[in-house]
């Protein structure tokens, strides 16, 4: 097989395995995150670097998960490298706090927001596993932890997630 043939093969092989996650990818990476342009910076950034290390994924069938722990190193990279500016947004002035979006009071909303107040270690398990439907197990195996660890964050953060909505709900 010459070197034309191995790059097409190599091509097939990662659009077969990877780029059909892409949309997978970025869900995740926008939940890292909380930033759309930023998860479109750490999905392109994965991309390269999992067509770079294409050969070391050895079972086709384990891409996802292997995907997704590459957009979780890239996103920690990405913070890592970057400084972002902060603005303290509990001293706006008002014409300042009129440019803060404004979000519905839908229940959908409130769940996210709720959602994002959570730690990162509970946010993370329980996005992978209602967000992007992943067992226990495979979670374990991407935040590289035990399963029973995994569990426990899952309780704690269904109950944390419970009680914020009803804080919520009662203000």
């Amino acid at each position: 097989m010459n070197s034309i043939d191995t790059g097409r093969a190599r091509h097939r092989r990662f659009d077969r395995v990877v780029a059909v996650f892409h949309t997978d990818m970025y869900r995740y990476a926008a939940w890292l995150c909380r930033d759309p342009g930023i998860a479109e910076d750490v999905v392109q950034e994965a991309l390269l670097r999992a067509w770079k290390s294409l050969d070391a994924l050895r079972d086709d069938d384990a891409a996802k998960p292997w995907l997704l722990t590459i957009v979780r190193r890239e996103n920690a990279r990405y913070f890592e490298r970057k400084r972002l500016e902060t603005v303290d947004i509990d001293n706006l002035s008002p014409a300042q706090s009129a440019m803060l979006a404004e979000t519905d009071d839908s229940s959908v909303d409130d769940m996210r927001q709720a959602i994002y107040k959570l730690e990162d270690d509970y946010r993370e398990p329980l996005v992978l596993q209602v967000l992007m439907g992943h067992s226990s197990k495979e979670i374990a195996e991407l935040m590289g932890l035990k399963q029973g660890a995994v569990l426990t964050r899952l309780h704690r953060a269904r109950i944390k997630l419970k009680e914020e909505v009803e804080k919520e709900e009662a203000a």
